[in-house]
């Protein structure tokens, strides 16, 4: 059995409490307001997976629609894909939907896991986009699962090598396993925020 580094330690409590408060604004019935009360949520609805703030964005679509302004294909595997183009990406960069940003997390932690303790072969390619906001949530538990156990699985020696974790759209081949840890999390973090921020102006752009 695996001992928890105690460096490793401080990284997974801040991977659990910003994956956990996520998903409580996407599920409901409450959420952290972040003074340690509980503010009501309604659960994510297919009409604001798909709301887009402003004309143009990147987003999931079906795959026989093609993909979006500015974007060179869809990304994923199965019948909806994301928007994506090859480097260098478009300037400036597009607005992005909720399902945009969910997808490409769930993605990050899916693929990843798999290319640290899982066979090493899972492709964007493959992987599947949600086209409801329920299958995209429960894809992102899943994810958090799948990167929480592999995060589990690391000793000392393993947060020290290179190339640990080899996720190949991402610089992960080439950096101690320790730094990738630390860039997830920062993905979840500022994609949390992101998706926080979607969810208040969808809910205020309705009350008006």
């Amino acid at each position: 059995m695996t001992t928890t580094p105690p460096r490793l330690l401080p990284l997974l409590d801040q991977f659990d409490l910003a994956s956990e408060r996520l998903l409580r604004r996407l599920t409901g019935p409450v959420m952290d307001s972040g003074d340690g009360g509980d503010t009501r949520v309604e659960p994510l609805t297919d009409a604001e997976y798909f709301w887009e703030p402003v004309p143009g964005c990147w987003t999931v679509r079906r795959r026989v629609d093609g993909p979006g302004p500015r974007a060179a294909f869809l990304a994923g595997g199965g019948p909806w894909g994301r928007d994506a183009a090859p480097y260098p990406h478009p300037w400036p960069p597009p607005v992005t939907t909720l399902a945009w940003r969910l997808s490409h997390l769930t993605e990050t932690m899916s693929l990843r896991a798999d290319h640290t303790v899982g066979g090493r072969s899972a492709t964007r390619e493959d992987h599947p986009v949600s086209g409801d906001a329920a299958g995209a949530v429960s894809a992102f538990e899943a994810g958090v699962s799948a990167w929480r156990r592999a995060l589990l699985s690391a000793d000392d020696a393993a947060l020290d090598t290179v190339g640990h974790c080899s996720y190949p759209y991402g610089s992960d081949p080439g950096e101690p396993c320790l730094t990738v840890v630390w860039w997830v999390n920062q993905e979840v973090l500022h994609h949390g925020a992101e998706i926080a921020l979607l969810r208040d102006l969808y809910r205020a752009g309705r009350q008006t």
